[in-house]
């Protein structure tokens, strides 16, 4: 494990999971299983299996430094890469990545966010290391593509070199990343049998994926990779606000993995979530009779079916005739939808917010 570090990606706000999940406190800081522990936590000890305890970053923005450390008293605040301001995934991967190069030239590193949910972590962990003795011997670009249980059209897709000997566990060439697809596309990508689900989860050598960089987003490169003494000095703190605020808004998949041809993919098989809405939710949840998934101590349900309710224990709820609905009441805030129109959140809040501009930084 000498040379195998975790990068966990911990600085979304995760609106969909509003209003549990604030600017404040997003939901990879939240327990929003009911077990006790948040999902950064969860992430965390997985990722135990991976690395030692002083090789697990978290790639965060500035504003949560203290909750990451107030949850994983494990590690110290070196290990806690912040970003100034959000600019997606490829400024920070760039940044962490230049980072830990300048400190050991031979690191091999696994980036996974921290909201996903992974049941059978022996086998995650069996995976990563096929995927890590890839990367690390080939000088691969791998990431992790998760066996598709359905025609989902809030997912990306991976196209690959399917063969005789494509099965779970098995490495296959990448043929293309494939955006989120229509109804029919996905369909159509199930059924073929070699498209699975990106997990946005990436294992790749330091030296590899700065190197990608220089060939194909050589802007990035020059902020964040071209000197790396500045990683530890005096002058890494501005260095990196003058980068954050030069750099492209931009996402790793856009940035490199779109133009990257040294790409591998490990087919998984793991029970995988990755928790992105409420409804992601329901499926790790008891039910009752009715179909309704209920985390809170004091609901009572009448008529009601194939809902998800989610309200504090002190909270009294009653519901009648309620159907296919999520409920969840936090921090003041009450959200009752459908389900179907679930995706549509993301919307309502930015309407709500042109509205009441300081309903979201209380």
């Amino acid at each position: 494990m000498e040379n195998n570090y975790s990068l966990i990606m911990a600085g979304g706000v995760g609106s969909r999971f509003w209003p549990k999940s604030t600017p404040q406190i997003p939901k990879q800081f939240l327990d929003v299983l009911g077990i006790g522990k948040s999902l950064l936590r969860l992430t965390f000890e997985r990722m135990q299996k991976i690395s030692s305890d002083d090789k697990i970053y978290i790639l965060t923005n500035e504003n949560y430094f203290d909750l990451v450390l107030e949850q994983l008293p494990e590690i110290n605040a070196e290990q806690v890469i912040c970003e100034p301001e959000r600019k997606n995934t490829a400024p920070c991967i760039a940044y962490a990545s230049s980072k830990i190069l300048s400190q050991n030239k031979n690191a091999v590193l696994v980036i996974t966010p921290s909201d996903h949910l992974i049941i059978d972590t022996n086998r995650f962990k069996e995976l990563i290391q096929i995927s890590i003795e890839v990367a690390a011997s080939d000088d691969k670009i791998v990431t992790l593509g998760i066996l598709p249980t359905r025609p989902d059209t809030g997912f990306g897709y991976i196209e690959f070199d399917k063969n005789n000997s494509s099965k779970p566990g098995s490495v296959n060439e990448v043929i293309k990343f494939q955006e989120k697809p229509t109804a029919d596309v996905a369909k159509a990508f199930v059924n073929s049998g070699n498209f699975y689900w990106n997990a946005g989860i990436f294992i790749w050598k330091a030296a590899v994926i700065t190197d990608a960089i220089r060939e194909f987003r050589p802007d990035l490169f020059d902020l964040f990779a071209s000197d790396l003494s500045i990683y530890g000095s005096e002058k890494e703190k501005e260095r990196i606000q003058h980068a954050f605020h030069a750099c492209e808004d931009i996402s790793i998949d856009f940035a490199i993995l779109e133009h990257a041809k040294n790409i591998s993919v490990v087919l998984a098989d793991f029970d995988w979530s990755d928790l992105g809405t409420w409804s992601s939710l329901t499926d790790h949840l008891n039910k009752d009779s009715q179909n309704n998934a209920i985390v809170g101590a004091n609901v009572f349900t009448f008529n009601t079916n194939n809902c998800l309710v989610h309200v504090p224990s002190d909270k009294l709820v009653v519901l009648d005739g309620l159907e296919d609905s999520i409920v969840v009441e936090s921090n003041n805030m009450l959200l009752v939808i459908k389900k179907e129109n679930e995706q549509e959140l993301k919307k309502y809040l930015k309407e709500i917010e042109a509205v009441l501009p300081d309903l979201f930084n209380k």
